[in-house]
């Protein structure tokens, strides 16, 4: 009767629905895409409730993307080594037990420090996501479908970040904004251990550990010492021993990687045209577009004082314009081809910013919030495709994965350190008109900052879009 009742039960634990591990992969790749933006309309309230200082405030979005963006190519080869399973189980057990040390924070630091810890859990956690949904579905339409469901719910969890964190601060308070990963994390971990099976590539490279730590730590130096320089000046020890120090561990970074036998990001594919050119282009298009949703929401709330819930519904359309410019750019890149619709994507990205530049401190929802936000987002998700799409033309079937997760640690690096230098910008202009201190700064002094900051990201955008047309290859090679 034993016997009889384990034959019984194998078959459930070895072939689980496949709508079921669909959905446990999904759930965990909108955690991870949701908390990219969900915090941004909780900044003042727990700037208010913490008093988080200026610096404080870039750094609990910039905390999570640096350690998430650092390590997610670790986190891929991890997976491949270890089982897709145990590292989706470790990255979201550490994303879960990170979100609830952050709800539950007193002080600044412990923010930030639990921020981190998120950014380091969801660069182990989403890597595996996509691995285990095409290990458990077979190759064709319904893993085309699949792949497709796996997207669309990862930008569904950027565009619903806004709109969430609105309604969570609104009713509840901004605390729940990191609380509310606890029981939809502990209801999908359980879930994945009963229902996940395990994989692995099979390969014996060793982890790269030394080369992720190397680039996290250089790039979080830098940008460290980037924000410094507002409140300490240029010339102080805080800020020039960062500044120095973070290029210098980023050079390391550099010798690491033409050295060890097995690199996290493997140089030699930086020769490659397609590579270089979309990689270069993907940071510049990061460093601009990144702060799109810091500071709108900032100038929202801080100046036209909406709401969290107004502010989180008053950028739904331009969430929605991404997923827009990322459905329509394949179309157009059939018939234009890739580096055209680049080019125009991030053309319609620079008028969206400069648009946004004429913002005033009596700005209308319409004039000064949704146009330029649909615009900018628009030319986001028209630009981003096919740059991914060139990036990956010239490798290899088994450097694919490899450059295309290099490719989102180049947007997300880019709009780390974007964001350290445009908070700067803003910060600068905004004290000098108004005061030392955001929280004592006239909405007139704030306003200033923001469009000093929507006018410097235009520039920088219009400059990315004369480096694809000069760099990026016309067509995406067939390979």
């Amino acid at each position: 009767m034993l016997e009889a009742a384990d034959v019984t039960r194998a078959p459930r634990r070895t072939n689980p629905p496949t709508w079921l591990v669909l959905a446990l992969a999904c759930a965990g790749q909108f955690l991870v895409v949701l908390d990219v933006s969900v915090v941004n309309v909780a900044l003042p309230s727990m700037r208010a409730d913490l008093g988080l200082s200026a610096p404080g405030l870039q750094w609990v979005v910039n905390a999570y993307a640096i350690a998430f963006a650092g390590f997610m190519l670790l986190g891929g080869r991890a997976g491949d080594l270890y089982g897709r399973k145990r590292m989706f189980l470790v990255g979201l057990g550490l994303f879960t037990l990170a979100s609830l040390a952050g709800g539950l924070a007193q002080q600044e630091w412990q923010l930030l420090v639990a921020r981190a810890v998120q950014g380091l859990g969801a660069a182990v956690l989403a890597p595996s996501t996509l691995t285990i949904l095409t290990a458990a579905v077979p190759e064709g339409a319904a893993r085309a479908r699949a792949i497709g469901t796996w997207t669309a719910v990862g930008a569904g969890g950027g565009a619903a970040g806004g709109l969430v964190g609105g309604v969570l601060v609104d009713v509840l308070s901004w605390r729940w904004v990191l609380l509310i990963n606890v029981p939809i994390g502990a209801v999908v971990l359980a879930g994945a251990v009963r229902w996940l099976a395990e994989s692995r590539a099979g390969d014996r490279r060793r982890l790269d550990l030394p080369g992720a730590v190397l680039v996290t730590a250089g790039l979080a130096t830098l940008a460290y010492g980037i924000s410094q320089t507002e409140a300490s000046g240029w010339m102080a020890a805080a800020t020039v021993v960062p500044l120095l120090a973070g290029p210098a561990l980023l050079g390391v970074f550099l010798v690491v990687e033409s050295r060890t036998a097995a690199p996290l990001m493997p140089l030699g594919l930086l020769r490659l045209r397609a590579v270089a050119s979309a990689n270069v282009a993907m940071f510049l298009s990061g460093s601009a577009m990144f702060c799109m949703w810091f500071f709108m929401t900032l100038y929202a709330q801080n100046v036209l004082h909406y709401t969290p819930l107004e502010a989180g519904l008053a950028l739904v359309p331009s969430s929605l314009a991404v997923v827009v410019g990322s459905k329509l750019a394949p179309r157009l890149m059939r018939a234009v081809g890739p580096r055209t619709v680049a080019v125009l994507g991030t053309a319609v990205a620079a008028v969206g910013f400069g648009w946004q530049s004429t913002l005033s401190v009596e700005g209308g929802y319409v004039t000064s919030i949704m146009v330029p936000g649909i615009l900018m987002m628009l030319g986001a998700g028209l630009g981003m495709t096919p740059l991914a799409s060139l990036a990956t033309s010239e490798a290899g079937p088994g450097e694919a994965g490899l450059v295309s997760g290099l490719v989102n640690t180049s947007r997300t690096m880019g709009g780390s350190l974007g964001l350290a230098v445009m908070s700067t910008i803003a910060a600068g202009r905004s004290a000098g008109s108004g005061g030392p201190h955001a929280l004592t700064e006239t909405p007139q002094a704030l306003t200033e900052g923001y469009a000093l900051v929507f006018r410097a990201s235009a520039v920088l955008l219009l400059a990315g879009a004369v480096l694809m047309l000069l760099w990026l290859p016309r067509k995406a090679s067939a390979s």
